[in-house]
């Protein structure tokens, strides 16, 4: 091939693309404005879609991460129409095949991670708990410090940070005593079966109602629960006025402080454990009259 035809192939192959490009260029103008006008519109929508998220939600992390979800989709959007108004659709299809087995890839690799996002969207707008709320999720209970779109921060009572994922919080039962702004001390004590037990339940009751810290409006219960091996068992139930942890603990120690003086003060008595140990006496038998054997019985041969 001499210099003449390499010329002529290559001077028809760029009239060619003159040609496509002459043609393509009203689709290539129109798909500029299609762009331009298309990234205002996002915009534009995101700050809608913020403002009506903020009216559901107060958490901005979640507000932001909505609106931004919404603005990349009106970018899909965007792109998508102008690959189409340029004809390239078979690279539209071919996008949409990768997007599809990419995203099925990292579902499967990040599903952990997906749930407790997940599960912290729902927590965030069912509100189950709140910062500031004393909780029991789990076997872990304390203050919730911080609420995530991945985790929930709890600080124990013990003064330690426990940090739950979200998925664990939304899945498991949740004990919050900060909803009804009271807490309930159960407190169970036992006397002996030699006491009057309605007595006992009278001197019980006046010694712990008028602990300062308990609710006016719910009374304090005094009942027996149970015949126990050398006590028969009652339950006192007093209502807190709040919910802290410190006031919970004071009112439980001035309550057994408060109970032991009063018993003390009216003979009544709260019996040591029983036990009972058997030495193998047979009846009309006294334990003097029962030999002492020290170590392994012996038997010798004559």
């Amino acid at each position: 091939m001499d210099i003449a035809n390499i010329t002529d192939l290559l001077t028809t192959k760029l009239m060619d693309w003159a040609e496509a490009l002459v043609k393509l260029l009203p689709n290539i103008i129109v798909s500029a404005v299609v762009l331009v006008i298309g990234f205002y519109v996002a915009k534009f929508v995101r700050r809608i879609a913020k403002k009506l998220i903020s009216k559901v939600s107060p958490n901005h992390t979640l507000n932001n991460l909505f609106s931004s979800i919404v603005y990349a989709v009106m970018i899909g959007i965007v792109l998508f129409t102008v690959l189409s108004i340029l004809n390239l659709d078979k690279a539209v299809t071919s996008i949409l095949a990768g997007a599809g087995i990419l995203g099925l890839g990292l579902a499967f690799a990040f599903q952990d991670i997906a749930a407790n996002f997940i599960s912290g969207i729902f927590i965030s707008f069912r509100k189950p708990i709140r910062i500031g709320d004393i909780v029991q999720i789990k076997d872990y209970m304390g203050k919730v410090k911080g609420i995530n779109l991945r985790d929930t921060e709890i600080e124990t009572f013990q003064g330690k940070i426990v940090i739950i994922p979200n998925k664990d919080v939304f899945q498991n039962p949740i004990e919050n005593y900060t909803l009804i702004n009271k807490r309930r001390f159960d407190l169970t004590v036992g006397v002996s079966y030699g006491d009057d037990l309605d007595k006992v339940q009278q001197i019980t009751l006046n010694a712990v109602k008028d602990i300062e810290m308990l609710s006016k409006t719910d009374e304090v219960s005094v009942f027996f629960t149970e015949f126990g091996d050398s006590s028969i068992n009652l339950s006192i139930r007093m209502w807190i006025n709040t919910t802290e942890q410190s006031t919970y603990n004071l009112v439980g120690s001035e309550a057994i402080k408060r109970i032991k003086k009063a018993y003390d003060a009216n003979d009544i008595m709260i019996p040591f454990p029983i036990r009972t140990l058997d030495f193998g006496i047979k009846g009309g038998v006294s334990l003097a009259e029962m030999p002492l054997q020290m170590g392994p019985e012996r038997s010798s041969e004559n």
